[in-house]
């Protein structure tokens, strides 16, 4: 049997993930993540780890996805890795969400905007407050839904057409709120 590389089960993990294999992603991942950290690269083993959450998440495992990414956002913490630890938020996040543990999904989701909006991220930042919207809309919180989706696109520089349609759908209410 051939030893692979973390770069080479880390490859073989994208190759299954683009192919909608998740289960068989994930476990690529989770091997490159044992190789790393074998390496001496926690920030890679991370990276796998996180990785391996996504794809857990997708193959409908939530619990599973919130195994593998505890402990991610302290090693890009430590690390300095600050793009990589808006993502383990997100992905922390995401796996709570799913496992319908919406308070602290909403705290993951916002401490991932926050880090995303310090960064630049705008379209990153988009996608984080989307979810944190749905989650609000979930919870009966419909104007903060509402809030939360309009601060996501209005940090974008350059919007899509779809984007723009929906700043322009989510001007809407204000208009009619103003006072005449």
């Amino acid at each position: 049997m051939e030893i692979l590389s973390p770069q080479q089960l880390a490859a073989e993990g994208k190759r299954h993930y683009q192919q909608g294999d998740y289960g068989a992603a994930a476990e690529s991942f989770h091997r490159a993540q044992e190789a790393s950290r074998g390496a001496g690269q926690p920030l890679d083993a991370a990276e796998m780890a996180n990785n391996r959450s996504v794809a857990l998440l997708q193959n409908g495992d939530a619990a599973g996805a919130l195994a593998a990414v505890e402990g991610t956002p302290a090693v890009f913490e430590r690390g300095g890795e600050r793009l990589k630890l808006a993502m383990a938020w997100g992905n922390r996040a995401a796996a709570l969400d799913a496992l319908g543990r919406l308070p602290d999904a909403e705290t993951d989701y916002l401490k991932a905007a926050d880090l995303l909006r310090e960064l630049g991220e705008d379209s990153l930042h988009a996608d984080v407050m989307k979810s944190l919207s749905a989650l609000q809309l979930r919870s009966g919180r419909q104007l903060e839904a509402l809030a939360t989706m309009q601060a996501g696109v209005e940090g974008l520089k350059k919007p899509g057409p779809a984007q723009r349609l929906l700043k322009r759908l989510l001007s809407l209410p204000q208009k009619f709120l103003k006072p005449r």
